[in-house]
């Protein structure tokens, strides 16, 4: 039998440590921009890229080319890429570990590496205990603090990778899609974490009833893009697929599939805090249905919502499943009517190929967005691609396209900078022209992020705070975001009528569920925006929106559930 080829998460993982190794050594941004881009394109194919290479077909994937595809055919037949092997005997084997950490980018890594001579995180650990890390410029003591603390709490610094919501959704969806298909599926869903829409997950779970549950499974196991069978039994199977991504089949006679979907759709949490109040009731819950601890009478359910039902609660949303509260509401009827996505009427963030990265056209992104039923467009290109009179040149291109396209409107708005110094990179004249001004932290994360936030709500001309936090999921080092006072920011956001959005891009989705929570309670407006830089990625609406059921929030909190005519008469 011929040898397994490598995953392609496992190219990936090569070709990103290759990146993090380079970039400590100081080499070619460029180079190192290359391994990234294709790591991620990796992660996103779903057949095999090791067999795509060996074919020489790997060159035809966006962002790969010759080099890489070279690259990944030493991988799979010397095991590892040379160019990896080689930057591995310069490194110590420690340091690529520290990026890990808190705070640590691959700059601070080589500097702790090369300027204090740490090359074990049993000596990192030692270092920050003893007060050394602040030598460096740049880190000082509360730095010094997160990095000792996330040492302490897992002392090889090594944490098991969570995928982001955005990556994993469509690959259940289309796994849930081919299952339900199948002859003998009754019914499918999703379950877990990626249902209740948590921003990253672990695993995929996939819940099913069928007639026959063995050719159920036995259908999973041999879906396209599984690169391996991990466990596989008459109503349990668990597969690896291509992208690296963990799928678990579970599958039960139809009558017990409602108390198997909420039992395994979690939170945990939530479930303990659901039986712990039946047993107060002489209720025993579990996965297979409620049972009359008296009588020993077993209730099943083929519904989530007739389990909630007999329990007393109304149903309950799968986004709001995270014990805060949905149990109480749902007993006493209080549970919100969450935002839908269908009830969005625009985009009130986006860029276009006036930004460097933006990749269409305001004409081609307009279109995209009339196309998802929106009636009206917002273009906020970064700021810094709008100087030396590019910013009116603009303005011509969005009039021209605003009059072609009516009665749907393409509106003037920009994406500020936020200085360091807490004031904006757009004159004022500018800024007071616009319809619209988001304000976003793009640099200097660690000086007075809070102050400099303040200061763009208090100033006249801005509408909106974009990413508020600036975090960033899949970096470890900014997974966190900025150390910002959310309560203060949400405050003075309420005071001044400026709103907070959340940010649907995959890797952001910031604000946070509890963050938007909060502002909502405040009477922020939030509105969901995508951040998009093609016409592609205006589809992470949905995502923005799930963030935002998970935080409560209904279609009047949400500010873009309006026209524009209704939005200008609110502004500011």
């Amino acid at each position: 039998m011929a040898p397994a080829l490598p995953s392609n998460e496992a190219l990936a993982a090569q070709l990103e440590l290759l990146a993090d190794l380079s970039e400590i050594l100081g080499e070619d941004g460029f180079r190192v921009r290359a391994y990234r881009t294709a790591a991620a394109r990796l992660r996103e194919t779903a057949v095999s890229v090791a067999q795509l290479a060996l074919d020489g077909e790997a060159k035809e994937l966006p962002g790969i080319g010759r080099t890489i595809e070279a690259k990944i055919v030493e991988a799979v037949e010397e095991g590892e890429i040379a160019a990896l092997a080689k930057r591995r005997a310069e490194v110590p084997d420690d340091v690529p570990s520290f990026l890990q950490l808190p705070g640590v980018g691959p700059r601070t890594a080589a500097r702790i590496w090369r300027e204090l001579g740490i090359t074990t995180t049993a000596g990192l650990r030692e270092a920050a205990s003893q007060g050394r890390l602040r030598a460096l410029s740049g880190l000082g003591e509360a730095s010094e603090r997160k990095i000792l603390a996330a040492l302490e709490e897992n002392p090889t610094a090594a944490r098991r990778a969570r995928g982001l919501l955005g990556r994993g959704l469509p690959v259940v969806r289309e796994v849930v899609a081919a299952l339900a298909a199948h002859p003998a599926a009754v019914r499918v869903s999703e379950a877990g974490s990626i249902r209740r829409r948590r921003e990253t997950f672990r695993d995929l779970d996939v819940i099913a009833a069928a007639t026959d549950p063995a050719a159920l499974t036995a259908f999973f196991v041999e879906l396209p893009g599984v690169s391996e069978v991990l466990a596989h039994g008459d109503t349990k199977a668990t597969v690896a697929t291509q992208q690296g991504l963990r799928l678990d089949l579970r599958v039960v006679p139809p009558e017990s599939f409602g108390s198997l979907l909420q039992h395994f759709t979690g939170s945990k949490e939530h479930n303990i805090a659901l039986r712990e109040e039946a047993v107060r009731r002489g209720l025993s819950v579990s996965e297979y249905g409620v049972t009359v601890v008296d009588t020993g009478e077993t209730h099943t359910f083929e519904t989530e919502e007739e389990l909630y039902a007999f329990l007393g609660y109304a149903f309950i949303p799968p986004e709001l499943r995270e014990s805060a509260g949905e149990l109480e509401a749902a007993r006493e009827g209080r549970l919100p009517a969450l935002v839908e996505l269908a009830d969005l009427r625009g985009e009130l963030h986006c860029h276009s190929s006036w930004s460097s990265d933006g990749k269409d056209t305001i004409e081609e992104m307009a279109r995209a967005a009339r196309r998802r039923g929106y009636r009206f467009l917002c273009v906020t290109d970064h700021s810094h691609a709008l100087r030396d009179g590019r910013l009116h040149e603009q303005w011509a291109e969005i009039a021209d396209v605003d009059a072609r396209l009516r009665p749907f409107r393409v509106l003037r708005g920009i994406e500020a900078n936020i200085r360091a110094d807490g004031t904006l990179d757009v004159p004022d004249d500018d800024l007071a022209s616009l319809d619209w001004v988001v304000a976003s932290l793009h640099t200097s994360f660690d000086r007075s992020p809070t102050e400099r936030i303040l200061a763009a709500i208090e100033h006249p001309h801005v509408d909106c705070i974009g990413h508020l936090t600036g975090r960033r999921l899949s970096r470890p080092q900014r997974a966190a975001g900025a150390p910002v006072d959310v309560e203060r920011i949400v405050a003075a956001a309420a005071e001044t009528g400026t709103a907070l959005e959340i940010n649907s891009q995959p890797d952001r989705l910031d604000l946070r569920d509890v963050h938007a929570r909060l502002a909502g309670e405040a009477g922020v407006p939030v509105p969901v925006t995508t951040d998009a830089h093609s016409t592609g990625a205006l589809a992470y609406a949905e995502l923005g929106v799930a963030q935002a059921r998970r935080a409560w929030l209904t279609r009047e909190q949400v500010l873009n559930t309006r026209t524009w005519a209704q939005i200008a008469k609110i502004r500011r």
